[in-house]
């Protein structure tokens, strides 16, 4: 039995393949299936929403660009996670600068249905803890934000990053202890 997550990965390598070979409403369809989730991505590493529309906008050149390069080793959104995630930290890169992610989770909070003072607490100690992933090093942040932010498993992080998995955990483990003394310090 194939289940909905397989499926949809079928058809992105369908849609992927088709693209490569000039199939322009192919191509769309992979950008209407994927850009909200990249965009989130984008967002927590690079903690603006408007230079992740940049860093977006980036990937899917990529994209385009590289679909002759994208062999299927990987799923699909994998292979889509590894183009977003290396734009972030090229941006990243060339701002030299880490800036507060003070806009993720403005929408997660509307979107609570808790009362005005638990939306207000959570909002105010997501806020907390984003400006905390804000100070990691990049190398750093992008597998915490795919981990913890975006619910990854260690193996596809991995592969988004290209390391393998001990290497993974290693970085998970320092980013963790450097949020967790960054945390403390704020308190």
């Amino acid at each position: 039995m194939t289940t909905g997550a397989a499926r949809r990965e079928d058809t992105d390598a369908v849609l992927l393949d088709a693209a490569a070979l000039g199939d322009r409403a192919a191509f769309d369809e992979l950008v209407r299936r994927h850009t909200p989730r990249m965009h989130r991505v984008a967002l927590r590493v690079v903690g603006d929403a408007v230079e992740a529309e940049d860093v977006v906008q980036d990937a899917w050149v990529a994209v385009w660009r590289g679909l002759g390069r994208f062999r299927g080793d990987a799923a699909a959104s994998t292979w889509l996670h590894r183009v977003v995630t290396n734009a972030a930290l090229a941006h990243v890169r060339r701002r030299r600068l880490t800036v507060p992610l003070d806009t993720v989770l403005d929408a997660a909070a509307a979107d609570a249905g808790d009362g005005p003072e638990r939306s207000a607490v959570r909002n105010e100690t997501s806020q907390i803890v984003l400006r905390a992933v804000a100070t990691l090093e990049p190398s750093q942040r992008a597998p915490l934000v795919l981990r913890e932010l975006e619910g990854m498993s260690y193996e596809e992080v991995a592969a988004v990053l290209g390391v393998p998995v001990p290497a993974l955990h290693s970085r998970l483990h320092r980013a963790r202890a450097s949020l967790l003394s960054t945390l403390r310090e704020l308190r």
